[in-house]
């Protein structure tokens, strides 16, 4: 432990290392479409040339900070900056023309500096313990995991319009089955197009549905007013912002320490569980802070947006727990980690904890390090990305559109891309208009593939047979919260019809 410290404190190189790739992992963030997997992926030539704590260090600041970036363009303009952020992107976008956009980025921020700092605690203390939960997990835990996933893009929909919310979802699945079978490898509804082989991709799908939708929004309204939203024009200073910060955080600690501690835990448990991640995880847990708050106070919305940003974060520690003790990454992050490691001569698995036990104290170190460095940094980015708000439209507009070509071509370099960002905006644009939401359409899309895989490869090795899914003590525990899930969307629905 003694030579971990001196490995990540007694350096200096290692501290600036840091603190450059906080400052990178929020630029790369904060832009639509540019994730922090694709962050990661263009810093591994950098990663060569560097010592194994150094470079580990910079990946797991990185994603620290583009994860919270992600939320500087969903509260600010709509524009989900990552997959989980589209959880809560109409909720924070509805604070942020309250005039309480900055608040909420404050809360965010502090949020996720607590749940990457309790994930991290998670990891050293229960990593090699939580990792054989795992282990337990077969295709069909996943399969009513990523059920249970789904239907929580339906609970967290406002009163009322659940059904939309239930079509919204199925439009989503329906675009996952595009392309090419992860099952059968047989092309399906791409219409001759040798481009929808890939299916559609859903950072495209995403940047059309939230961001350009917004565009034709605005164009849509009558131009009398050429300023955008200046939610209030509230200016904080940067004292104004550390005591919101503050207030946060003991909101979180002293006032809801329960919701604090659920929402770390589960995007731990969830974050551990290889293909899972932070998505699902932010998604799930704001379902759990919405369901019993269906009120409308902004202070209910607020905290729902604080656990999922706590439990987001802290699912980034999870992705660590398998790519560590049994080699297995988490994520595609964890996964380029372990290829940057096998480029160090570093071997995950078990035998790392005995053969380099100094390497994984750097690393518990690191996490730490990374979650306090993003706290001041966050803030400066924060007092920076505020001001978008007060841009004027006619100059605002179009850089949005810049931002989301540019977001949709950097994924693959294709235009056919782009289409599919301007179909999708026309299409959001519609569907929100009729008071449709669209985050379940990229929730949809994110695990409908995965979900009939699961689905297909359970049945195949159960003869057929629907008892497959239920014949492991997990997967019933599983198929019971799913069921419970969806009884409770109905009696809400029936309960809603009945007032009205």
């Amino acid at each position: 432990m003694m030579q971990a410290a001196g490995d990540v404190f007694g350096r200096p190189d290692v501290w600036l290392i840091i603190l450059a790739a906080s400052c990178y992992g929020i630029f790369v963030g904060a832009i639509p479409g540019l994730t922090a997997t694709m962050a990661v992926a263009l810093f591994v030539p950098v990663a060569y040339w560097l010592d194994p704590v150094a470079a580990i260090g910079a990946i797991v600041t990185i994603v620290a900070c583009a994860i919270f970036a992600g939320d500087l363009p969903t509260v600010l303009l709509r524009i989900p900056g990552t997959p989980a952020s589209a959880a809560y992107a109409d909720e924070a976008y509805r604070m942020t023309e309250k005039g309480k956009g900055q608040q909420l980025l404050c809360v965010a921020l502090t949020c996720s500096v607590i749940g990457g700092i309790i994930g991290a605690i998670l990891l050293m203390v229960l990593g090699s313990q939580l990792a054989l939960i795992a282990r337990w997990f077969s295709v069909t835990e996943y399969f009513w995991l990523y059920l249970i996933g789904l239907h929580c893009s339906v609970l967290v929909a406002p009163a009322g319009a659940r059904w939309k919310a239930l079509m919204s979802l199925l439009l989503g699945i329906l675009l996952s089955t595009v392309g090419l079978s992860a099952v059968h490898l047989e092309p399906r509804f791409t219409l001759g197009s040798v481009a929808l082989y890939q299916g559609i991709s859903f950072i495209p799908a995403m940047i059309g549905l939230f961001g350009l939708s917004e565009v034709f929004a605005n164009l849509s309204k009558t131009t009398g007013d050429v300023s955008a939203s200046r939610a209030n024009a509230t200016e904080f200073s940067v004292l104004a912002m550390i005591r919101e910060s503050r207030s946060a955080l003991v909101r979180r600690v002293f006032t809801r320490p329960g919701g604090t501690a659920r929402s770390s835990l589960m995007g731990v448990l969830i974050g551990m569980l290889p293909g899972a991640g932070a998505d699902i995880a932010a998604w799930v847990t704001f379902a759990a802070a919405k369901r019993n708050r269906d009120s409308n106070r902004d202070q209910d919305t607020i905290d729902a947006i604080g656990d999922a940003t706590t439990a987001n974060s802290a699912a980034l520690a999870g992705g660590w727990i398998p790519a560590l003790v049994f080699g297995i990454p988490g994520d595609s992050v964890t996964a380029i980690v372990i290829g940057v490691l096998l480029m160090k001569n570093v071997t995950p698995g078990p035998a790392i904890f005995e053969n380099q036990p100094s390497l994984v104290y750097s690393i518990y170190l690191v996490f730490l390090i990374a979650n306090l460095v993003m706290f001041p940094i966050g803030l400066l980015a924060i007092r920076l990305g505020v001001r978008i708000v007060q841009v004027p439209k006619q100059v605002l507009l179009p850089v949005i559109v810049l931002f989301c070509v540019t977001g949709s071509y950097a994924l693959n370099s294709s235009l056919f891309d782009v289409t599919i960002m301007l179909a999708m905006g026309i299409l959001g644009f519609t569907l929100n208009r009729r008071g449709f939401p669209l985050g379940p359409i990229v929730l949809g899309l994110v695990l409908g593939g995965p979900l009939e895989e699961r689905l297909i490869q359970t049945l195949t090795a159960s003869g057929g047979s629907p008892l497959g899914l239920v014949n492991r003590p997990i997967a019933i525990v599983l198929a019971i919260v799913t069921l419970v899930i969806a009884g409770s969307i109905v009696r809400r629905s029936i309960s809603e019809t009945s007032v009205r």
